[in-house]
């Protein structure tokens, strides 16, 4: 494991990057500084998940990335280009699906490459492969209103794989889960991950979740949000659900509990002095 305060680049190739990126909310006295100036590079084929407090800032810089949001000073870059909107080139899951209610769970999927230019069969052949890969086959012709949240949130992950996205944007998708459907779609989007190599930016409020699944762990601070640290653990690659029991999974997560109780009574106080 690697630890460090600094906002350092990590080895490989860039996909996506903050260049001193801020973001104020509002004018005059009544304007909040939601994130003090931010460098952060995402590496190609990295799965990098953003923790803090609530109110940290996390999801406005996934937003600001996505082409949602404008960034009030600073850059934001993929593959070496500014982001000026959204784009198909980076796929969005909110913590809910968004899926279309009128649609088949298979229409879901393959609305993506239609609006792209696939012929329909093209494209029923994209959606049957990844939910496929979600293990959804057998409820293709299924309505959204028919699936659980945890199975509407494989159709959300399905579609935007669909597009063939080279950065996947996801914002808390699992938080609305229980427990044992969070931690069964935690083994699964690890594989995915492991199969695809997708580069990833996760937003989580779960040290363990973070730990699971990520290459490396930005830990931010509370309003107007920085970068506390960024850490590398080393079990995303590990197809080992019991992972989570070991010593040093364990002490990472100690060490991370620390620095977000820290970060946490810190957001509390502003609040209560609101």
């Amino acid at each position: 494991m690697h630890v460090s305060s600094s906002d350092g680049a990590p080895k490989g190739i860039v996909k996506a990057s903050f260049n001193q990126v801020s973001k104020r909310f509002g004018t005059g006295p009544e304007s909040v500084l939601a994130l003090e100036p931010i460098s952060l590079d995402i590496a190609e084929n990295a799965f990098v998940c953003l923790v803090g407090p609530s109110g940290c800032g996390k999801s406005t810089l996934l937003n600001i990335l996505a082409g949602f949001e404008t960034a009030t000073s600073g850059q934001v870059m993929m593959d070496g280009l500014p982001v000026s909107g959204p784009d198909a080139r980076r796929g969005v899951v909110f913590q809910q699906g968004a899926l279309f209610t009128w649609m088949s769970v298979q229409d879901n999927v393959a609305f993506g490459p239609l609006a792209t230019g696939k012929s329909p069969t093209e494209a029923a052949s994209i959606a049957a492969h990844y939910l496929e890969m979600v293990g959804l086959t057998s409820f293709a012709r299924r309505y959204p209103y028919e699936l659980s949240g945890g199975m509407q949130q494989r159709v959300g992950i399905a579609r935007a794989l669909a597009n063939d996205p080279q950065i996947l944007l996801m914002d808390e998708p699992f938080a609305a889960l229980d427990a044992q459907t969070r931690e069964l779609l935690q083994e699964e989007i690890k594989h995915i991950w492991q199969d695809t190599r997708k580069t990833v930016l996760w937003i989580t409020h779960s040290i363990e979740e973070a730990l699971f699944l990520a290459t490396d762990i930005v830990v931010m601070t509370a309003r107007p949000g920085r970068i506390k640290a960024r850490l590398t653990p080393q079990f995303a690659l590990s197809r080992d659900p019991a992972v989570v029991t070991g010593t040093e999974f364990v002490r990472m997560k100690s060490d991370i509990f620390g620095m977000l109780r820290e970060e946490a009574l810190t957001a509390q106080r502003q609040e209560v002095m609101r």
